[in-house]
């Protein structure tokens, strides 16, 4: 990853070999950026770079029908986040992992949870990932992190999830 600004086709043609870029926002909204991987990308090596260079949580932005598929509740029901950021509980992949810290345990339960024939009982609730719905209408409705992230990976052509860590 370098430091230069890039355009969104490079940012996708990033995303869609499985890079990782940095998105930012505007300094009037949150100020900050994310470490972005696609989900489908999202291996130990990319998350334990996260864990230690971000060191923000680790979420998984996902497209609504992705976490409707999972039946995923919001964590609160009366979300007073200045920002609205849309947290569901949290997951773990009900198979295949050991305690769910480790990057390994996070890359499968994200593989789990975005695969296209994962059921709602192949995950359980709470766990170490940190699921984020996103608005339907992405970035035109929410100008968030979480929105931006998913509205990448539906141009870049893949599954619509990321996961991202704010640093």
């Amino acid at each position: 990853m370098t430091g230069a600004l890039v355009t969104i086709e490079e940012a996708i043609a990033r995303l869609k070999a499985g890079k990782m870029i940095a998105l930012l926002d505007d300094e009037h909204r949150e100020n900050e950026g994310d470490l972005v991987i696609a989900a489908d990308y999202a291996t130990p090596e990319a998350i334990n770079f996260m864990a230690r260079f971000g060191r923000g949580l680790i979420c998984l932005s996902m497209a609504e029908q992705l976490i409707d598929k999972l039946n995923l509740p919001m964590m609160t029901s009366n979300n007073k986040s200045p920002f609205g950021t849309a947290f569901t509980v949290s997951i773990e992949a009900a198979s295949g992992v050991s305690t769910g810290i480790s990057a390994k345990d996070r890359a499968h339960t994200i593989a789990v949870a975005i695969h296209p024939d994962t059921k709602a009982q192949d995950v359980i609730t709470p766990g170490h990932i940190f699921p984020l719905k996103a608005c339907t209408n992405g970035v035109l409705e929410r100008t968030g992190q979480t929105e931006g992230s998913v509205d990448l990976m539906k141009l870049a052509g893949l599954t619509p999830a990321a996961v991202i860590c704010e640093i």
